[in-house]
């Protein structure tokens, strides 16, 4: 199956907090300190619309949203952006995809910040091989304290 990637529009939002809570179900993150209850789930095109923010989703030939992936300012840093809310179904998992979206989320990175940081969860074993893949390194700790306080892996690699 092969995918399009673009920037997220208002159509999208419902379907791309439909993917983040499947996906959270999933791994056991479907409780408060994660993605699971932030308040801009289902907006996103309203919170990635500014400078230095952008989300993109992977979408089938038929406009059904299979994955998503954002960079944002972390709040709290200078020249600090952090990769948000990356997610694929099932399905998109293995078609190169989640690749797409990695690339041209560092590439519009690169254009507005110094590092990249990331949270996410330990047991989410494919998705911390893909970050290491990609050149981020382990922290021990958080760089500054975030809404995501049940994460318990995190990462910062430079742009």
């Amino acid at each position: 199956m092969k995918y399009n990637i673009r920037e997220i529009k208002e159509k999208d939002n419902k379907q791309v907090e439909h993917i983040i809570r499947t996906c959270l179900i999933e791994f056991g993150g479907n409780h408060e300190g994660l993605a699971w209850s932030d308040p801009d789930l289902g907006r996103f095109s309203e919170v990635y619309n500014k400078e230095g923010y952008k989300y993109w989703v992977a979408v089938d030939e038929n406009e059904n949203v299979v994955g998503g992936c954002g960079i944002g300012k972390l709040e709290g840093t200078d020249e600090v952006c952090e990769l948000q809310k990356m997610y694929c179904l099932k399905e998109a998992r293995g078609t190169g995809v989640a690749h797409e979206l990695m690339k041209l989320a560092l590439a519009y990175a690169k254009k507005y910040y110094k590092r990249c940081y990331l949270e996410t969860l330990s047991n989410m074993v494919a998705a911390n091989k893909f970050y290491k893949k990609y050149g981020f390194e382990s922290l021990d700790k958080p760089l500054v304290k975030t809404e995501h306080y049940a994460c318990d892996v995190w990462y910062v690699k430079d742009l």
